[in-house]
């Protein structure tokens, strides 16, 4: 019995690595977030699942939604705003750098 109760716990701490991996990655990729943004979140979901002995899962639900919300929550709306701009100059820069290219066959 002693086994099933470690192997259970195993799968239990291997699906709790695998959203929080997710989760970071996901809320990484928001707009306007950065490194002090996502240590926040990360001992924010740490900290309530530690308290109330619940999963990351059954707490917040989906990993990529719970980024969203939590970006949305976190990040300024100008801050968001002046890096997706941003992102949309870099995204034209390189698809003109590669329709360039293309021409030129370079």
């Amino acid at each position: 019995m002693a086994r099933k109760d470690r192997t259970a716990e195993a799968a239990e701490e291997k699906a709790r690595e695998k959203w929080m991996a997710r989760f970071q990655v996901r809320l990484a990729m928001q707009p306007g977030v950065d490194r002090a943004v996502v240590l926040q979140a990360v001992k924010e979901v740490t900290t309530h699942c530690a308290d109330t002995g619940e999963s990351p899962q059954t707490a917040y639900g989906d990993p990529d939604a719970h980024a969203v919300r939590t970006a949305e929550r976190l990040v300024p709306a100008d801050v968001a705003a002046r890096a997706k701009r941003q992102g949309a100059a870099v995204d034209k820069l390189g698809s003109a750098m590669k329709r360039a290219r293309d021409i030129t066959g370079l």
